[in-house]
C-alpha cells in the first residue's frame, strides 16, 4: 500500500466528519418524505409536492449508499418510483411512502 494511501480509521473519521456536515441536508429530505407522505392521507398532492419528494428521494438514494446505508438506499429509491408515478393516492402506496419515511428516519438516526 502506498505511504500515503489513508488507513482505514482515517477513512472513517473522514466519513463520520462528511456525515456531519451533510446530516442537516439529509434530516431535511427525510422530512420532506415524511410531510409528504402525511399529506397524501390526507388530500391529493401538488405535482410541486410530488417532484420534491421525488427529487429528495433520489438525492437520498446516492447520499445514504456512500455512507453505507444499502437499506436506506433501496427504501429511498423505492419512495422515488413511487413519487414519479401517477399523481392518484392510492391509499397502499400512501401507507408504503409512510413507512419508508419512518424507516429512513430510523436508518439516519442510527447512523449519528
Amino acid at each position: 500500500m502506498p505511504e500515503n494511501f489513508p488507513r482505514q480509521p482515517e477513512w472513517n473519521d473522514a466519513l463520520d466528519r462528511l456525515w456531519a456536515q451533510h446530516l442537516p441536508t439529509i434530516e431535511a429530505r427525510v422530512a420532506i418524505l415524511e410531510l409528504t407522505a402525511a399529506a397524501l392521507g390526507h388530500r391529493e398532492i401538488k405535482s410541486e409536492e410530488r417532484a420534491a419528494a421525488n427529487s429528495a428521494a433520489h438525492k437520498l438514494a446516492g447520499v445514504l449508499g456512500t455512507f453505507g446505508l444499502t437499506k436506506g438506499t433501496v427504501l429511498a429509491r423505492e419512495a422515488e418510483i413511487l413519487y414519479s408515478g401517477d399523481p392518484g393516492a392510492d391509499p397502499a402506496d400512501t401507507a408504503t411512502l409512510a413507512r419508508i419515511a419512518a424507516e429512513l428516519k430510523a436508518i439516519v438516526a442510527g447512523r449519528q
